[in-house]
């Protein structure tokens, strides 16, 4: 595993092998969390008036798309499909139609159907434990996390490239190219989102990733973390 940082007195992360501790963690998500609040995107699947069918559909068409991209279809998505039993009961070919303007619909609809086929005979009901929401037809890593912290209510991250580019830039790279199997960027992104207000910390991470912590040419000006950032630090900002 990587080395860890701690916080320096300038509050800037610093290489050691000590533990993360609390009180940083702390303090970088009170500034992430107040940029949220001004920052933050606006999504129906953000809206409190969301069921929980709605959140987890919404998470599994913002695998590989843009959520800028889900958000055009989204409203009209739920309307025609506003369960479990609607999907389960509609034609492939007609929700291949309402997914392709998305892309991977042919993909998408065969992973969702069978998905809201093993839900209607759930009766809507995801398992607790996280190995057996995995073994779900449809369902990978991302996805379970998805069902563990908006119907489960644990406090898993939304783990993804984005994510991983801020944490990874914050904290240092990962060992292992696929982020499934990195298990310090796992570890990781678990220790930073584990608190009261892990979505609006993992939304939170999503937007920065989004807007300012760009893959080229990052508004490392802009960011709310540039202090805790080790590759600002090492860019030469001025933090």
């Amino acid at each position: 595993m990587l080395p860890r940082r701690s916080v320096g007195k300038n509050g800037t992360w610093i290489k050691a092998d000590a533990r993360i501790s609390h009180q940083a963690l702390e303090r970088m998500r009170r500034r992430l969390l107040r940029w949220f609040e001004t920052h933050g995107r606006k999504f129906p699947w953000r809206d409190s008036s969301v069921t929980e069918y709605q959140q987890i559909i919404a998470e599994v068409l913002l695998q590989r798309t843009r959520a800028e991209t889900v958000a055009r279809i989204f409203p009209e998505f739920i309307e025609e499909f506003p369960s479990w039993k609607h999907l389960q009961s509609t034609s492939l070919s007609r929700l291949q139609f309402h997914l392709k303007p998305i892309g991977l619909w042919r993909r998408r609809s065969s992973s969702l159907q069978a998905l809201a086929c093993t839900m209607v005979e759930k009766d809507g009901w995801f398992p607790k434990e996280r190995k057996e929401i995995e073994a779900l037809p449809g369902v990978g890593q991302y996805i379970a996390s998805s069902v563990m912290l908006f119907f489960h209510g644990v406090p898993e991250p939304l783990l993804d490239i984005n994510m991983a580019r801020v944490l990874e830039r914050i904290f240092g790279p990962r060992k292992l190219a696929d982020i499934r199997y990195d298990s310090y960027l796992q570890n990781l992104s678990r220790k930073v989102v584990r608190c009261n207000r892990s979505i609006q910390v993992n939304w939170a991470i999503l937007d920065l990733a989004a807007t300012t912590c760009l893959i080229k040419n990052p508004l490392c000006g802009e960011c709310p973390l540039s202090t805790f950032c080790l590759t600002a630090q090492n860019m030469g900002i001025d933090v």
